[in-house]
């Protein structure tokens, strides 16, 4: 027998490193303005801290449920109800996961078999496809055009087949800082009904909305949310993503397929986070009901701050992050001026077309405002100078 080592044959043979780890490591070289990568440069609200102190200091460090804490739960549903008009079971219907990303992971990995098709929207965050890969399942994707990034539901008609078994979508929409509306919720419903086709739904930014009508939730529509599964963010929500805390809510039938996957990926959460969030929901509801205001301002700051630029600012409806439009000062493609604007002007940005699996020729960087006042500042007086 050959002692040589032996080399796996990968199941995700087209994968690498993420553009989001290469270009902060791109900043950090060159000692750039990191606008790529979505997290804030500020820390979470200090009562959620001291909660979290308090809980480990009261001695919650062993396993929680496997499906949360209760108070998480309870909170959660609480808090939906307030915000959609309706209760899910906090027994059956919500589950705690490390993370949104496990959220979606495990939807996908309990819904999707060999041979599935699974309809996604481009520009779509990159963790849809590996998932839908691993599961043996069959994107198909449909490109969505800028500016405003809208659906054509016509389109997406023609690509539904007796084999599609998932939708995804997402909004408030990453990358594109766009949202939907209830009447995409609506169009999706009218499209669907008829057909054994389930509804992921990556809401994630749910609470970093900027629209007059507030965000197009699938919770909202009584029939969707029978086959659909919503995924949120703490993370996103108290800028604390590291601690890697999401959930997702669907009905119990399918909430209980999603949990055989996720007793065995995971299985719990960290109990004292899930218990200091738990208090966070109920003793400091102002923090998600200002957030827009909160984050909107950080948009304004940054839009206004470019507005002398040569860089023409997409509207952003929703999510941290502004598209802006480079025609007028680079013949560069997205990738190449994202690397060049790193090394010489010392902002990091995200283009776009690695959320695309067809070209798009679009020049069309995304840059993310969730950042001090100073840091947005800085890096308005930099991209002014192009």
């Amino acid at each position: 027998m050959s002692t040589a080592a032996l080399i796996p044959e990968s199941k995700l043979p087209a994968l690498g490193t993420t553009i989001f780890t290469q270009m902060s490591a791109l900043a950090q070289k060159h000692n750039a303005i990191n606008l790529s990568q979505g997290f804030p440069d500020f820390d979470g609200p200090q009562y959620l801290r001291d909660r979290l102190a308090y809980h480990v200091s009261q001695g919650s460090n062993q396993y929680a449920p496997m499906t949360g804490t209760a108070p998480l739960r309870e909170a959660i549903a609480a808090k939906t109800e307030q915000i959609y008009g309706y209760a899910p079971d906090a027994s059956t219907d919500i589950t705690i996961t490390a993370g949104a990303t496990e959220s979606l992971y495990i939807a996908i990995t309990a819904l999707v078999s060999k041979g599935d098709e699974v309809i996604a929207f481009d520009p779509s965050y990159d963790c849809y496809a590996p998932a839908v890969e691993l599961a043996g399942g069959v994107m198909k994707r449909i490109q969505l055009q800028p500016p405003e990034f809208k659906v054509n539901w016509a389109e997406f008609a023609d690509q539904i087949t007796d084999r599609t078994k998932l939708v995804i979508i997402n909004t408030p929409h990453n990358p594109s800082a766009t949202v939907w509306s209830d009447s995409d919720v609506e169009q999706l419903w009218q499209t669907i009904a008829d057909k054994h086709i389930f509804v992921l739904s990556d809401e994630v930014y749910e609470h970093i909305c900027f629209a007059p009508q507030g965000h197009a939730s699938v919770l909202r529509h009584p029939e969707l949310r029978q086959r659909a599964i919503a995924v949120s963010s703490f993370g996103k929500t108290y800028h604390m993503t590291g601690w890697r805390v999401g959930y997702c809510i669907a009905p119990a039938i399918i909430s209980a397929e999603l949990r055989k996957v996720h007793q065995y990926l995971t299985f719990s959460i960290t109990t004292p986070v899930q218990l200091a969030l738990a208090d966070m929901l109920r003793e400091a509801p102002e923090h998600w009901q200002e957030l827009p205001a909160f984050y909107q301002a950080k948009r304004d700051r940054l839009a206004q701050g470019l507005a002398n630029s040569r860089l023409k600012v997409l509207p952003s409806q929703g999510t941290y992050f502004l598209l802006v439009d480079y025609s007028d000062v680079s013949d560069l493609d997205d990738v190449a001026f994202c690397h060049w604007l790193t090394e010489h002007v010392g902002v990091a940005a995200i283009p776009m077309s690695v959320f695309c699996a067809a070209p798009f020729p679009h020049k069309l960087i995304r840059l993310c405002f969730a950042k001090q006042e100073a840091t947005l500042d800085a890096a308005a007086e930099r991209l002014c100078q192009l």
